[in-house]
């Protein structure tokens, strides 16, 4: 019985202990002076590599905008998309700032702050196609990125496509100039911007199919993060430093 008891006991702290160092991230982050967020790096113009090497885009300079006003400095970490929750579990990173959607299904697993911007998935295809909305891809080749809600609503919604996944948005691109797929289904913001600033040659089929609400993912039981990041969130809504951004890489105020 006493060890039976013992044993409960170290079973006890050991939990007490695991949770007292996952509501310790914000004091963690303060500790060092830099909060880690991470991204795909391959969905311009939200995150993105540029042409000297760095991760840049919307994504980035909300996250450092916010670890700014946390009072420490933000850095921008990419891994594969579809690994990315896995590796905010593992504590690789303390935050996903890339574009995440908020869902029921993540948020079993994992928190988020409030939305820090909104938009919705949208079918493009190659311009001067035919093919004018999603009752149209019957046996057509659509891309998707692994790992995304946008894969996931396919695969739940249009079973008689011809799904092919990629890594990030570039590589659908290509794909679709090229003729080796039919259509992609990506975020709406991404795929005009993508048209207007790129000069890709795609365009949009149909209407939106979902509206998404995009979330700075955290572990769960990091009210205290959390609770920081929504205030840092609130202020650079009122004082115009959000617009600026949206903007700047948008072209229209996307919260």
């Amino acid at each position: 019985m006493r060890k039976i008891t013992q044993i409960v006991f170290v079973m006890f702290v050991s939990m007490v202990l695991i949770q007292a160092a996952l509501a310790d991230d914000l004091s963690n982050v303060k500790q060092k002076g830099e909060i880690t967020m991470a991204m795909s790096g391959q969905y311009p113009p939200f995150n993105f590599v540029n042409d000297q090497n760095k991760v840049t885009g919307f994504d980035v300079e909300i996250g450092q905008e916010i670890a700014k006003r946390i009072g420490v400095s933000g850095t921008p970490v990419t891994t594969a998309w579809d690994g990315i929750i896995a590796g905010l579990l593992a504590n690789k990173f303390e935050l996903i700032c890339g574009s995440m959607a908020i869902t029921e299904a993540r948020l079993k697993s994992i928190d988020f702050s409030e939305p820090y911007y909104r938009s919705g998935a949208q079918l493009f295809v190659k311009k001067g196609s035919l093919l004018t909305s999603v009752k149209d891809l019957a046996g057509k080749k659509i891309g998707v990125t692994l790992g995304t809600t946008y894969e996931k609503w396919v695969r739940e919604n249009l079973s008689s496509v011809d799904i092919r996944t990629y890594k990030g948005e570039p590589d659908m691109f290509l794909e679709i100039a090229n003729g080796r797929i039919d259509g992609i289904i990506t975020d709406k913001i991404v795929g005009i911007l993508a048209i207007k600033e790129k000069n890709i040659q795609i365009q949009l089929a149909g209407d939106l199919l979902y509206e998404e609400k995009m979330g700075i993912a955290l572990r769960k039981g990091n009210d205290s993060l959390k609770k920081v990041i929504n205030q840092a969130l609130v202020s650079i809504k009122e004082d115009g430093t959000y617009n600026k951004i949206s903007m700047k890489w948008l072209g229209t105020d996307v919260r």
